[in-house]
């Protein structure tokens, strides 16, 4: 039941961040599981479907969240605090260092879908993975 209850609120936290018009974007979490060598840690990976023009309204992430993000298919246009903004193709990744704001996070293309794999590694009592920012960043 607790699993259900993350999951329910991931899906409706990302779910509230999608921007503009095209709202396809699904999130499927894939594995969860505490770090036992590294007490109060946990792992969660999720696989974010973008459909052709989908995009996420800026964000930040859980406060001790670091991320690993990687390309599965199609490319993903990204930017993360005050870095560039960059198209990662599949097979490219990034990572998000906790507290980052992540201002932009879409397919880059109108035509074809793209896939990412988010990794979490982050303190086990966080539940929100997802915040949206409100006003300018």
């Amino acid at each position: 039941m607790k699993n259900r209850t993350i999951i329910a609120a991931t899906c409706v936290a990302l779910a509230v961040s999608i921007a503009g018009p095209v709202s396809a974007q699904t999130v499927a979490k894939k594995f969860e599981a505490a770090i036992p060598n590294i007490p109060g840690k946990s792992l969660i990976a999720l696989e974010v479907d973008y459909a052709p023009g989908a995009a996420s309204a800026p964000h930040t992430h859980a406060k001790s969240a670091f991320i690993y993000a990687y390309v599965i298919s199609g490319a993903i246009e990204s930017k993360v605090n005050n870095g560039e903004t960059r198209i990662y193709q599949a097979g490219e990744s990034w990572s998000e260092q906790p507290g980052a704001i992540h201002s932009i996070s879409r397919n880059a293309s109108k035509t074809r879908p793209a896939k990412l794999l988010a990794v979490f590694v982050l303190d086990t009592n966080e539940k929100v993975l997802t915040t949206p920012i409100k006003g300018p960043q």
